[in-house]
């Protein structure tokens, strides 16, 4: 090592040689000060590492899951086609009306609003997306509220 750098060996050693131990990392692991607290072995690591002494901790079923809306859309029950709005259909406006929605546990439309869309669709879009009915998405077999996105296509035909 020159100036505390490391460096790249320049040849291939043809022998093997053994570490003397004062080279040698030490064999016991620990904080600094730790030394007298546990006799021979340490009891602190030794009830942590075999999950002995500690609090038994359950994690709680979250209140609310993301789900996709390919998923949402497997669980959709009934499903009410929008109303073109006819001052669009005049405009010839068309295209994808995105909603943000939450479905509840009982697959109940809840928390509707606009992510993105012609303005002039918007409104048809809600009000179709509001009386939509879900399946109940299941964690843990037992029925939670998804927030989900919607869309909603609104094409002119030929």
């Amino acid at each position: 090592m020159m100036n505390n750098q490391l460096t790249a060996p320049t040849k291939i050693p043809h022998d093997i040689k053994i570490v003397a131990e004062r080279e040698a990392p030490p064999s016991s692991f620990g904080v600094t000060g730790m030394e007298g607290l546990g006799g021979s072995s340490n009891a602190m690591t030794d009830s942590l590492f075999k999950g002995q002494g500690g609090p038994k901790v359950k994690a709680a079923p979250p209140t609310k899951v993301n789900i996709s809306a390919g998923v949402s859309s497997g669980l959709l029950l009934q499903k009410t086609m929008p109303i073109y709005p006819p001052i669009a259909k005049a405009a010839r406006v068309q295209g994808t009306v995105v909603l943000q929605a939450t479905i509840s546990k009982s697959g109940m439309i809840e928390g509707l609003h606009v992510i993105s869309g012609p303005v002039m669709l918007q409104s048809a879009a809600m009000d179709a997306v509001r009386s939509w009915r879900y399946r109940p998405y299941l964690l843990n077999n037992e029925p939670v509220e998804v927030e989900t996105t919607v869309n909603v296509v609104f094409t002119l035909g030929g």
